[in-house]
Order: structure tokens, then C-alpha cells, then sequence
């Protein structure tokens, strides 16, 4: 991604896919025993705070001017893949 436009798309592209991801596992959440729905809603508050953090820093980084922009980036990365690495971790625990 060499633009800062072209950047921001590909991470809301990636955080629509993880709302989805997060809905799914609330659904999950709802059927799930007591135990699993306890575990499914830890990992769905983890993910969610998470989520909200990408988000604001992305929207930092969406109002940066073109000459910040570049120094906002790697917070910007940092929280995706704190997100994203939760999202996987939680995948995994709760393979179908």
C-alpha cells in the first residue's frame, strides 16, 4: 500500500470481516453451555475493545494530514494485529 488512502480501504476492509467475525461468535455465544458462553463472551469483550482501539486510530490516521500520516501507520498496525491475533486465537479455542 503505497497511498494513505489505499491503506486506510485495506484496513476497513479487514475490519468489516472481523465484525463479522465478532457477530458470529455472539451468536455462537447464545446457543453455547454456560462454561462456553462464559469463555465466548470474555473472548468477544477482548475482541471488541480491541476492535473499538483499531478503530479510533484508524480514524486518527484517516484525519492526519498527508505529511503525519506516514508516523501514524505503525499505531495504526499495532492495533490490527492485536485484534487480528485475537480474533485467530479465538478461532482456534472455538473450532466448530
Amino acid at each position: 500500500m503505497n497511498t494513505k488512502e489505499d491503506y486506510k480501504q485495506k484496513i476497513e476492509a479487514e475490519l468489516a470481516l472481523t465484525q463479522a467475525k465478532l457477530a458470529e461468535f455472539q451468536a455462537r455465544a447464545k446457543v453455547a453451555s454456560a462454561d462456553t458462553r462464559i469463555s465466548y463472551n470474555e473472548h468477544v469483550h477482548d475482541m471488541g475493545e480491541k476492535f473499538d482501539a483499531t478503530k479510533a486510530k484508524l480514524k486518527e490516521f484517516g484525519e492526519a494530514s498527508d505529511g503525519a500520516w506516514e508516523n501514524l501507520k505503525d499505531g495504526v498496525e499495532n492495533a490490527w494485529h492485536s485484534l487480528s491475533d485475537s480474533v485467530k486465537d479465538a478461532t482456534a479455542k472455538f473450532k466448530a
